[in-house]
């Protein structure tokens, strides 16, 4: 094995033992999980607040607030939960 090998495997082997092994800054982390949530929520809810769009849509960060407007809209408690859910 060559020496910049070695580097490289010993550099992200050190990873494993720290905290967070994750390069992602917390912002970005969040934004992923405000992601994922409208995407859940995009297709739970499809019937009731977004019947007349594709329902294969893939939601993005751009659409997180038509989504949580969408949901607030057009849905009853349970949407209106998960459209807060997604405003924090």
């Amino acid at each position: 094995m060559n020496n910049e090998v070695r580097k490289y495997l010993a550099t992200i082997g050190q990873r494993g033992g720290q905290k967070s092994r994750r390069l992602l800054d917390a912002e970005t982390a969040r934004d992923m999980v405000r992601v994922r949530e409208a995407r859940r929520a995009y297709r739970r809810f499809h019937a009731t607040c977004f019947w007349s769009f594709d329902p294969e849509y893939v939601v993005t960060l751009d659409d997180v607030p038509w989504v949580t407007a969408e949901l607030r809209k057009h849905g009853g408690r349970a949407a209106w939960e998960a459209a807060n859910r997604l405003c924090r």
